[in-house]
């Protein structure tokens, strides 16, 4: 029998895991991102640049709201998962994956009564009109509803990243649809608003038809749990879950807070060109999510035999490889933005929000070149780490935000977002090489 050609190790096969399972996600966020920008480019067109501003503020706030009261249990599912799978503890790998999707159950629940609690008293404040609340309530709560966290966790878990991609492509697929629907026959922002929340529910359809049709339903479904258990079979849960929500709602301030800022300071019309600006800056934030998300089922199981001096190697190769990365598509996206505002915008006034895609698009750079280092620290049970390193990067950019907007208008919320990346990036990268330095040999 031939043996395994040289450097096919552990690591190695590894890199090439995590290389596949990107490579699915790829496909997935390249469908999607060239139909983000033919439906928004439908959508600038139909509503114009006032109510285009109103619909992003709208989707911004359910968006927001289904992030503040959701976990990030596709994490759970795979930090503590890949453990009871590497043991062969069935039984256990099963109740932790019906624990993570009745605690999505309850987020759901519980996030449906206080959207509509928020969204009656506070819609005003949110930028939201008295004839869009009806709607956005319906939106918020197809986006909470369909919560699927879990869900993903349980396919990234199998390496089943092709069929997630295959679930997450419905959103743009069905938001196409719903857009050229509403532009014909019935251009009001109200039906794009439907439109959304078609896509939501579609989305979350197809991830329970997957789970179902591969089984897992079935064999999650005989699983009896309870709340001891859980804490028994799984060292540090609460703290963990606690640890990556924390850091999940903290990112909540850094992509929807701006933008209702924006429009609470400057009005629909800002909120519009912030809106499309972002669209475009968030290419690189998707591709750093992308690459952490694949990388991290794979680092939770390498982290187990690397020693200190592999880490601190291989995180400071990872900062190389994505420093140049970031700064190749930022120079692209320097070159060719403005053209391209114009061009999905359909509106020569969108070359106006040129300066915010510059600030947005150097955020998400940092957050590219510095992808491979939060999940290290969530792989070795350091979450509260990263939720310090987000929150005193958040405190920065609500500070410069509220100090700039009066001041010079949207533009001060896309410094306070680089400022929010910038010092997350810092603390964070530190302490990973700290760690590297004071880790026990493997």
């Amino acid at each position: 029998m031939m043996g395994r050609p040289p450097g096919d190790g552990p690591r190695a096969r590894g890199v090439r895991a995590a290389l596949h399972n990107l490579g699915w996600l790829l496909a997935s966020r390249g469908v999607l991102a060239v139909l983000s920008l033919l439906y928004l480019g439908i959508a600038t067109r139909t509503l114009g640049l006032d109510d285009f501003g109103r619909f992003a503020l709208v989707t911004g706030a359910a968006q927001g709201l289904a992030v503040l009261v959701g976990f990030q249990t596709w994490q759970v599912v795979v930090r503590y998962g890949v453990d009871h799978r590497a043991r062969g503890d069935e039984p256990a790998l099963a109740r932790l994956l019906r624990g993570c999707l009745a605690l999505d159950a309850v987020s759901a629940l519980v996030g449906a009564g206080i959207a509509t609690v928020v969204l009656a008293v506070w819609s005003d404040a949110l930028g939201i009109a008295p004839a869009l609340r009806r709607d956005a309530t319906i939106l918020t709560i197809a986006q909470l509803v369909t919560i699927r966290s879990a869900a993903t966790g349980i396919l990234r878990l199998s390496d089943r990243f092709g069929q997630a991609a295959a679930a997450d492509s419905v959103t743009p697929v069905v938001r196409l649809a719903g857009a050229v629907a509403a532009a014909v026959f019935a251009p009001t922002l109200g039906a794009f608003l439907w439109a959304w929340s078609a896509a939501e529910l579609a989305t979350g359809a197809a991830y329970w038809w997957l789970l179902a049709r591969n089984g897992d339903l079935a064999r999650i479904g005989r699983a009896r749990v309870g709340a001891a258990t859980l804490a028994a079979e799984n060292p540090h849960l609460l703290r963990f879950l606690l640890g990556s929500n924390a850091a999940s709602s903290l990112g909540l301030a850094t992509k929807q807070l701006p933008l209702l800022l924006v429009g609470g300071f400057a009005g629909p019309a800002a909120a519009g060109a912030f809106r499309l600006a972002v669209q475009l800056a968030q290419a690189l934030g998707k591709l750093s999510q992308l690459i952490a998300r694949a990388a991290f089922p794979e680092v939770v199981r390498t982290m187990r035999q690397a020693s200190p001096a592999e880490l601190a190697a291989l995180s400071g190769r990872m900062l190389r490889a994505g420093g140049v990365a970031a700064a190749a598509i930022l120079a692209v996206v320097g070159l060719l933005g403005r053209p391209v505002l114009v061009l999905v915008g359909g509106d020569a006034a969108y070359a106006a929000a040129y300066p915010l895609l510059l600030w947005l698009a150097a955020a998400g750079a940092i957050d590219l070149a510095m992808v491979g280092f939060e999940p290290i620290l969530l792989a070795v049970d350091r979450s509260g780490t990263v939720t310090v390193g987000r929150a005193l990067g958040v405190a920065a950019q609500l500070a410069l935000t509220l100090a700039l907007l009066p001041r010079v208008g949207a533009i001060g919320a896309s410094i306070g977002v680089f400022a929010a990346s910038l010092i997350g990036a810092v603390l964070i990268g530190a302490a990973v090489f700290r760690y590297a330095k004071v880790a026990p040999p493997a």
